[in-house]
């Protein structure tokens, strides 16, 4: 496989390179850039950040789990390539030395990058853009002291390249197809081939398990899998959409919703993690199933020129299995359109980049003080992501009360029997579950039920 992109301002062509290789093996081992380190291999310590530049922006990702054919006419920079060529650093640079946001220098980099993409892109949330990386000597406060001082300093005019579409790129293998179409006609012929979206799951089969994936097929050249489309019907999102766009779409319509996705994973993690395979990913505890079953949503499925829609909670078979065939693959998501109902609450024993415990969704519809609809599911809770089905029939038709909840007690049983695990019991998750329908009536009241917003 033969790929072009820039690194540090510069072109760089590679042919026959292996596809499973990571941008983080390929920087240190072949290039000789060791500015960016190796701590956990795996997305979660931040370590490796560089900066990626595409027609959608400037983005922090996490090198160690990036394969190289994923930056295809993309511009890449890592922490020797923020400063100018004159030597002249970068506002970020400057504020880590003044406000001694460095001690060992192993974490540094990797801040130093995600706080360089946070300042070209104006965040100001850098407690959000810093989750995903992990401090391990001065802590988090002169690290936030430099990020404030240097937000308000211009973007340095050297640290915007040229977008890499302007370099004349090589023939590709067919391992990169350019649509949905082209997808379509190359999965079908090889469906053992393994489909690489954002890599922030498949990246680990690499990096952890050490897994061959011959053959691979990289979705990130396929535009038409990016697209968004929002109607006062529905919402229909592509496949390759990102987690941070996903958020982008969803936070004005379903707040709640944003809110779960600002927790999800990190910002490396969200640029480059995509919905449609966090859902063929099928994991019983990804918190996005839930949400989107509780909004009703379809999924499209497409094998060469047939496709097929589902809702759904229908996808989910049971743990590790998926309806989905051979050569098929997910298309896109719909959403219909529908008033704010939706809470989404996220139980896990860190606040940012941890797993669930328990995620539950509730949408429930009341009308002249009756419960007239409700979609409740749940992450965590089962092998599956899966609708309280018991639970949302003993809601229907009753009172919107107390008292309808509380005889509700008997019906989450009928829906769940979770497992214990290191997260968390299985009574507990039940308990969790049932307060989390509480919570739902309270909020519902107007009681202001988040941590986050009680104030003594």
């Amino acid at each position: 496989m033969d790929i072009t992109f820039l690194l540090n301002g510069e072109t760089v062509t590679l042919t026959q390179v292996k596809p499973t290789m990571t941008l983080l093996e390929w920087l240190r081992e072949h290039r000789g850039l060791t500015g960016t380190k190796e701590g956990c291999n795996e997305g979660d310590c931040g370590a490796c950040s560089v900066t990626v530049q595409d027609q959608d922006g400037l983005h922090a990702l996490n090198a160690c789990i990036l394969f190289l054919p994923q930056l295809q006419g993309k511009a890449v920079r890592t922490v020797e390539g923020f400063a100018a060529q004159d030597g002249t650093l970068h506002p970020v640079q400057e504020a880590m030395i003044t406000h001694h946001g460095s001690q060992c220098g192993f974490c540094t980099p990797g801040f130093v990058a995600s706080l360089v993409a946070a300042h070209s892109n104006g965040a100001r949330d850098f407690d959000d853009q810093l989750a995903g990386n992990l401090c391990r000597c001065t802590g988090y406060a002169p690290i936030i002291r430099a990020a404030e001082d240097a937000a308000e300093a211009p973007v340095p005019e050297w640290l915007t390249d040229a977008l890499p579409s302007a370099v004349e790129e090589p023939e590709r293998e067919p391992l990169q197809p350019e649509s949905s179409d082209a997808l379509a006609r190359l999965y079908a012929q090889m469906p053992e081939a393994t489909l690489v979206a954002g890599a922030t799951d498949v990246g680990l089969w690499v990096t952890k398990s050490l897994r061959d994936l011959h053959p691979v097929i990289f979705l990130n050249r396929c535009a038409d899998l990016r697209d968004v489309k929002v109607t006062g019907k529905e919402i229909t999102l592509g496949a390759m959409v990102t987690m941070r766009k996903m958020r982008d779409v969803m936070a004005p319509l379903h707040p709640s919703y944003g809110e779960m996705l600002r927790r999800f994973a990190s910002t490396q993690i969200r640029n480059a993690a995509t919905i449609g395979g966090n859902i063929a990913n099928g994991s019983p505890i990804g918190d996005n199933a839930p949400a989107l079953i509780a909004l009703g949503a379809t999924l499209h499925l497409r094998k060469g020129e047939e496709t097929r829609a589902l809702p759904l909670e229908d996808f989910f078979i049971a743990y590790g299995k998926q309806d989905r065939a051979p050569g098929e693959f997910v298309e896109k998501l719909v959403i219909p359109r529908q008033a704010d109902r939706l809470k989404v609450y996220k139980l896990s024993k860190r606040f940012d980049q941890d797993i669930s415990a328990v995620l539950g969704a509730f949408n429930i519809t009341v009308k002249r003080s009756k419960v007239s609809a409700a979609r409740i599911a749940f992450g965590g809770m089962a092998g599956v992501p899966k609708r309280a089905a018991a639970v949302e029939a003993a809601l229907i038709g009753q009172p919107w009360n107390e008292e309808t909840i509380a005889n509700a007690w008997k019906a989450w049983q009928q829906d769940f029997e979770p497992l214990s695990d290191m997260r968390a019991s299985a009574r507990y998750r039940l308990d969790a579950a049932r307060n989390m329908l509480t919570r739902y009536f309270l909020e519902d009241l107007g009681a202001e039920t988040s941590v986050l917003a009680v104030r003594p």
